[in-house]
């Protein structure tokens, strides 16, 4: 079988690739090592996390907010199975989805393991052992990556869990111990915070979600707090043992002081993750990797000339929509177009209650680099449509160039801040200034009016309601 681009991986990244790749005209294939498509994305990660969040976000504010809104029900109680029931509805809708789209775009589907065997030849492995081999003129790799497991407690998926695994448990947690205060231990740990679990979190650095603004980690410890959850900040784990139905975690803090000990019937382990390169056969094709990536050109092209790399298996953030709009780029260079992906402006967003999602520069990267910028903020709680919605907590931190009020920055913490901080993407990639967005109508009453009242502030302190 021949075709014009095969792409390794049908998580966002590839199944976006070999869809646009169709579009283009090119005759596509697309290999996935497991049963249905979607990757680690749809299958294990943002969207059945987000379906976790969602459901338990339901029953928290059942059990804590109802009453004040004038709705009185009986104590409302957790159903673990029903939830991760709905959860796998909803993947599955979501995969379903994919393999629709594969059909209609008429992308050949191989199921197996993809392997090298030259520049242009891939062994396509199924689970019965049996081999198919498909050529092509060019290949996209789009594997993904994998959780970080830590050297000294390796994944047992039934005590020492990652993120895969949590999402999957059959009985709710009595103490949840957490490893790593980023995105995905804070949603994680949020989801079973607000079901009745104990959680504690031990991170080694100074600030949880350390690779946001840092105001948005100290906004957001002080609103996970209000859900019971503990925090061992600047703490380095140096041991971690299953002990049968217990989990024993050992720490000390990175300043000195006494060490700590934590006993909970679960740990989870969400250090990171790690570009999934294994089986490819890279070997074959004379392909290095560097720190576990796959080192790419400007073009997202590997050192050989008909290979491309996207997403996770490479450079940047491990983010679906950074892997989709490579996808996309790698596409339409193949079809001789002029592409760009401005990586600055690929958002973050963390699925806590309240969210947060930032954009550009955060404040600490402009210290370092020693530009001139001011801030604006303004808080959720003086808003009319947060009082509305009993959503108060946050804040909106806009930073502008000192100079040239261009906006470099857009950070948010509060409720819907995932959906606003395109907002946030579209001002910046225009390069439009704080004084901008300010003069621009927002609708009344929004929790957008918090970003107008942030430019406002950033442009001549003069926040009109605050």
């Amino acid at each position: 079988m021949q075709y014009n681009v095969i792409v390794i991986g049908s998580g966002p990244g590839g199944y976006v690739a070999a869809i646009r790749c169709a579009q283009l005209g090119f005759k596509t294939a697309i290999i996935e090592k497991y049963d249905t498509l979607g990757g680690t994305c749809l299958n294990v990660g943002c969207i059945p996390s987000k379906a976790m969040l969602d459901s338990t976000e339901h029953f928290h504010n059942a059990a804590h907010t109802f009453k004040e809104h004038g709705i009185e029900i009986s104590a409302p109680k957790v159903n673990l199975t029903q939830m991760v029931s709905r959860k796998a509805d909803v993947v599955k809708q979501n995969v379903d989805g994919i393999a629709f789209l594969m059909k209609k775009n008429k992308i050949d589907v191989h199921i197996g393991i993809g392997s090298f065997v030259d520049k242009n030849t891939i062994k396509v492995t199924a689970k019965n052992g049996k081999e198919t081999s498909i050529t092509s003129d060019n290949i996209i790799i789009a594997t993904g990556s994998k959780p970080t497991a830590l050297p000294f407690a390796p994944f047992d998926k039934k005590r020492i869990i990652s993120s895969t695994e949590a999402l999957e448990l059959k009985e709710l947690p009595k103490h949840l111990i957490i490893v790593g205060g980023g995105v995905i231990g804070m949603e994680l740990g949020s989801v079973y915070a607000r079901i009745g679990s104990k959680v504690s979190v031990v991170e080694f650095l100074d600030s949880l979600i350390p690779n946001m603004d840092g105001t948005m980690g100290k906004e957001l410890l002080k609103s996970t707090k209000k859900l019971g959850m503990d925090f061992y900040i600047s703490h380095k784990v140096t041991a971690i043992e299953n002990k049968g139905k217990e989990i024993v975690l050992k720490a000390e803090p990175k300043n000195g002081g006494a060490a700590i000990e934590l006993k909970g019937d679960y740990c989870l382990v969400s250090v990171g993750r790690r570009p999934y390169t294994d089986g490819l056969g890279l070997d074959k094709v004379g392909i290095e990797t560097v720190k576990g990536m796959i080192p790419v050109d400007d073009h997202l092209k590997t050192k050989v000339d008909n290979i491309y790399a996207i997403g996770d298996v490479i450079r940047g953030a491990m983010l679906a929509h950074k892997a989709e709009e490579e996808g996309v780029y790698v596409a339409e260079r193949l079809a001789g177009q002029k592409p760009h992906v401005n990586y600055l402006l690929i958002p973050g967003v963390v699925y806590t209650w309240p969210e947060v999602a930032s954009v550009g520069y955060t404040e600490e990267q402009l210290k370092e680099q020693g530009r001139t910028y001011k801030t604006g903020n303004f808080p959720y709680k003086a808003l009319g449509r947060a009082r509305a919605s009993m959503d108060m907590d946050g804040l909106v931190k806009i930073l502008a160039d000192k100079n040239t009020d261009e906006i470099l920055g857009v950070h948010i913490i509060g409720a819907r801040a995932a959906d606003m901080i395109a907002a946030g993407v579209v001002a910046m990639e225009y390069r439009a200034s704080a004084e901008d967005v300010a003069r621009m109508s927002h609708a009344h009453p929004t929790y957008m009016e918090a970003v107008k009242e942030a430019c406002l502030a950033a442009t001549a302190n003069r926040p009109i309601h605050m």
